[in-house]
């Protein structure tokens, strides 16, 4: 991903005149537990609301099996938007759990347990973290159907960073799994 221009704004702090860079960033969005879509556009809004983010792409809506889920785990909802920001990544994070929080999402000891709302920072510009609050780019996305490839539907060329082109990646793994919900879509508000 390369840093990318945003017609919107002029990029400086106007306290201190210091330029901040403009990051493209790919944001996952999921739900599996109460009004799925409900949760996924209001993570959209509440993003679109963050000062400092501008949401550039909406991907189509896919209905998608649970992975590496407990038992019985319903079907997600999952969506990926595309963002230009001015926030550091670590700010970044903070507000997607503060949209997850919003929404009631619980958290538990349970790996990939149900949840009202997901919200998971794939690539934010070109940084990298490996640290216990932020692992960028997201460690298993190239692994991921529900997040390549609507990602893939907004952004064909791009690029995993360390991993390779997204195109290349979900021909590896494939889209089984997955339906397109094309009586479902996602508004910036």
């Amino acid at each position: 991903m390369t840093e990318t221009p945003n017609p919107h704004i002029i990029d400086a702090d106007t306290l201190t005149g210091e330029m901040r860079p403009i990051r493209r960033a790919v944001l996952a969005l999921g739900s599996n537990l109460g009004d799925r879509l409900a949760s996924i556009q209001g993570a959209v809004g509440a993003i679109a609301d963050t000062p400092e983010v501008w949401v550039t792409g909406v991907s189509p809506v896919y209905e998608t099996e649970p992975v590496d889920s407990p038992a019985g785990a319903d079907t997600y909802l999952n969506a990926v938007l595309l963002i230009d920001t001015t926030l550091a990544a670590n700010r970044l994070m903070d507000r997607a759990l503060a949209v997850e929080d919003a929404f009631d999402r619980e958290r538990s000891d349970v790996a990939n347990a149900p949840r009202t709302l997901d919200v998971d920072l794939i690539v934010v510009g070109d940084r990298r973290s490996d640290d216990e609050h932020l692992r960028l780019p997201h460690p298993r996305a190239a692994q991921r159907a529900f997040v390549l490839k609507p990602w893939f539907d907004l952004e064909p060329d791009a690029v995993l960073p360390d991993q390779g082109p997204i195109a290349d990646l979900l021909a590896q793994i494939g889209t089984d799994g997955l339906v397109l919900r094309e009586d479902l879509a996602l508004d910036v508000e």
